[in-house]
């Protein structure tokens, strides 16, 4: 989760007052608290950058994105919709997130810590050029193990609390088989096997898929939170691990991974409309 200041309307401070000001009757009916959170949190940014993620779709069908040409960014602008996205998190959040753990994680996040770690992750999110960003976390991982600094067993520690019922790697391979269904039923692709071989060969690669999830994970949080004390590290990781904000990250990580699911399978759709079928 994180926060971006150019993102929200009101200042921070502001936002928090609203959201404790308001009755805690029924999240329901209290949009505005949920607005307040994402803002807060900076969710509503952690959403935005699941546009980014497009980059990789023409890749995993196996076709070369430079044929799409302008089209392409069109497309994807269209089927990742901000707006839309942000509306659908809001909508399940109304239902879902409980006013114990919704205050719980505004207190940590709207404290100078918080908001410094928010505003860190805002901008990471938001780096296109995810390559660039992975070589950089590579070499600040690799100096840390050459200094024997034990940095990097408290990032891992933080990448745990932030996944900690391991749902991840499901949750991608869940996303990467609904593209590839979706993407054959449209005849973008010529898919030779069906659901079930091709969840049997995910599940044959899950460790190696595994350990390059846990290695990127790593070289991501490395460069995000280079900038950060080892006590600031330590900290975040306790205030991760607490009941209430493991219960706050299942339930966004589920939101997110869903939203990126359904994008993806309306974008395997809507592009057969830019090239033609080929076999895979």
């Amino acid at each position: 989760m994180t926060y971006i200041y150019r993102t929200a309307f009101l200042p921070l401070c502001m936002l928090v007052a609203t959201l404790f000001a308001l009755p805690v009757s029924s999240l329901a009916a209290e949009r505005d608290r949920i607005e307040a959170f994402l803002a807060t949190t900076g969710f509503d940014v952690a959403l935005e950058s699941i546009a980014l993620a497009s980059a990789s779709a023409p890749e995993m069908l196996g076709i070369d994105p430079d044929g799409f040409g302008s089209d392409w960014a069109r497309l994807t602008e269209d089927v990742f919709d901000v707006q839309e996205m942000h509306e659908t998190a809001v909508s399940i959040l109304e239902q879902t997130l409980s006013d114990d753990a919704l205050n719980h994680a505004v207190e940590f996040y709207a404290s100078d810590l918080g908001q410094r770690l928010v505003e860190a992750e805002n901008a990471s999110h938001l780096i296109e050029d995810e390559d660039a960003k992975q070589l950089e976390g590579q070499q600040i991982v690799s100096d840390l193990i050459r200094e024997g600094s034990m940095r990097v067993e408290q990032l891992k520690r933080m990448n745990a609390a932030v996944d900690s019922s391991g749902t991840a790697l499901r949750a991608i391979q869940e996303i990467q088989l609904r593209f590839l269904l979706a993407a054959s039923a449209s005849g973008v692709i010529d898919l030779q096997m069906g659901a079930d071989d091709l969840r049997l060969l995910m599940r044959q690669n899950e460790a190696g898929m595994r350990q390059s999830l846990q290695l990127s994970a790593l070289a991501g949080a490395a460069y995000t939170y280079q900038d950060f004390s080892d006590a600031d590290i330590i900290a975040y990781s306790d205030a991760l691990e607490e009941p209430l904000m493991q219960e706050v990250y299942e339930l966004l990580n589920a939101i997110q991974y869903e939203i990126m699911a359904m994008k993806f399978e309306d974008l395997a759709a809507r592009m057969a409309d830019l090239h033609p079928a080929q076999d895979i």
